[in-house]
Parts: C-alpha cells; structure tokens; sequence
C-alpha cells in the first residue's frame, strides 16, 4: 500500500495465482500524480491485468486522460472508425469478441495496453477472462520453448471477432456491415512466436485468432502447432475471470495477455468503451523484429518507445 499526495491509499490485492489484481483508491481522469502513475504502471506490469472498481464518475474524457498518462493513445483501430478519435465501442449489437486473441496483432505497432470501461452491462453473463502469456511460455517444456523460438507466425485482419460463431436465421445486418469494416483495408504482418516484453524483458507468446500461418508450413500442421500453444496459453490455471459490475475499468498488458469475452447474456445489450496505448514493433528472442507483409498502420499509431 502506497500514499501518494491528494490521493487515497493505493491498494494492490491480488485475485488469481498466475494473473489478475484489483487497484483501489485510484479514480481515473486527467493529472494524476506521476508517483501513482508509476505505481499503477508497477502493478500491471506485474498481474497482468488490473481491474477498477466504482468508477462511477467517468466519462469517455476521463478514460482518455487516464490512458494517456500510461501512453501515447491510439486511434479506435486500424480499420474501424469508432468515435474517430480513440473510442472503440465493444458493442454486442455489432459482434461478439469470443474467441482468444490480443488485440490488433495484424499491425507491426501491437498496442501497448488496453483500457475498457463498462458502459451498459446484460443482467447477467458477459464475463470476459484473460490468460497470462509470459507464464504460458514458462511453463512449456524446454523443448517446445526452443522450437517456438525458432517460429515466425502470419496474422491478419481476415479473421474477425464474430467468425467462430454459428449464424443462425441469416447474418444480422449491424453485423455484416461490422465485419465488412473490419476487413475493407488490408493487413498482415509477421511476428516472432515468442516476443520480448520491452519494459520486463520477459518472453511470452504472441498469438491468438489474427494467427493465420506459419510461412512453409502446412495449414494442418499450423493449426496443430497453433492449438498446442494456444492450449498452454489457455489452461484455467493460467486465467482469471471477470464479473462486471456497473463503474468497473479493467486495464491489462496487451503484450503479456490473451482474452476472451464469454457470449453468454442471449439477446442482452452489452457496451463497453475501449482505449488503447500505442506499443513498439515486437522483438524475437533472436532480436529479430516483426515485419510488415502488406498494409501501413501509421495513422493507426507512432511505433511507442518502451518506458524506461
């Protein structure tokens, strides 16, 4: 527990054994002192993601100020327009995000972190979970941790968020045009399986659903090697749920996390707002870095300098 000037105390309780932290006493918007900034940075570097309860009072202004100060903030996305300045709405109406992934790997500069605030919740489900991908790559046989290292993976943008799920009765229309969004400019990009964190220095893995290939393997024996990582990425042990509540915020490291948001509120309405801070172009442990197959995300974001 920290005290910081103008502040309340900061508490960090951990709430899984290998991810997962609820801060208290840290109420988002602009000018927060630098020293809980830095302490607040400490604790998701270190659990992952972090969740904010009661949250009440913010707006989409204060959601913007408070990423800000962790980084420079983005566009929505690379190809959806959201609020046109760094609002991405996670809409249900639009699609349904269940399926593993990290967000916008098909670009070089993979975000940094991400910052989703509960906007208007089902009465029940829309949980969302994330997996620890730094533990996931430690916990793999020495083996496989060599053979991983040796990988380049393909992602792309083809993939969208609502591919997985069984169309039933035609595809919606709000949907349809979502996805269409989604995919009208393309993008791919080859990354390093496993990517060094720029702030830890730790390895973990870089995959989930904009995965496609492995350049001179075939689509079977990518898939198999996919879901053996994805499986150690994935096992409960290496997760942690979350049950929104009304004021919630949760941030997490999009570059040490996978997520999933569990469709399972039926025909509810669920919105949440999203931000994110720009990231750097990811490092193999070879030091190799990622490289760009087609598509130019600069006006998505500037490649971020990691933070000292």
């Amino acid at each position: 527990m920290s005290k910081f000037p103008g502040t309340a105390a900061l508490e960090v309780t951990q709430v899984g054994g290998n991810i997962g932290a609820v801060v208290a006493g840290l109420r988002i918007g602009a000018d927060l002192p630098p020293a809980a900034v830095a302490e607040f940075r400490a604790a998701l570097l270190k659990h992952r993601v972090v969740f904010l309860r009661d949250q009440d009072h913010a707006t989409d202004a204060d959601q913007y100020d408070f990423a800000a100060q962790l980084g420079e903030v983005t566009t929505p996305h690379p190809t959806v327009r959201g609020d046109g300045r760094a609002v991405l709405p996670i809409d249900s109406e639009r699609g349904k995000a269940n399926s593993w992934h990290t967000d916008v790997t098909f670009v070089d500069r993979v975000p940094a972190i991400s910052v989703l605030r509960a906007v208007n919740l089902p009465p029940y489900g829309g949980t969302t979970v994330w997996a620890n991908t730094v533990n996931a790559y430690a916990t793999l046989h020495p083996g496989l941790q060599a053979l991983a290292a040796e990988l380049r993976v393909l992602h792309s943008n083809a993939f969208d968020y609502a591919i997985e799920r069984p169309t039933i009765g035609g595809v919606d229309v709000k949907e349809e045009a979502y996805r269409a969004e989604f995919r009208h400019t393309s993008f791919v990009t080859e990354h390093p399986l496993v990517r060094v964190h720029p702030e830890t220095g730790e390895p973990s893995l870089l995959l989930g659903h904009f995965a496609q290939s492995i350049r001179g393997l075939s689509s079977s024996d990518f898939k198999d090697l996919y879901a053996l990582f994805q499986r150690h990425i994935t096992k409960l042990e290496n997760t942690v749920r979350w049950t929104w509540r009304p004021g919630d915020v949760a941030i997490w490291d999009n570059r040490s996390t996978q997520h999933y948001a569990v469709a399972d509120y039926d025909d509810h309405a669920r919105l949440l707002h999203r931000i994110t801070v720009a990231g750097d172009v990811p490092v193999g442990l070879n030091g190799e870095t990622s490289t760009v197959i087609e598509g130019d995300a600069s006006t998505y974001s500037s490649v971020a300098t990691p933070a000292a």
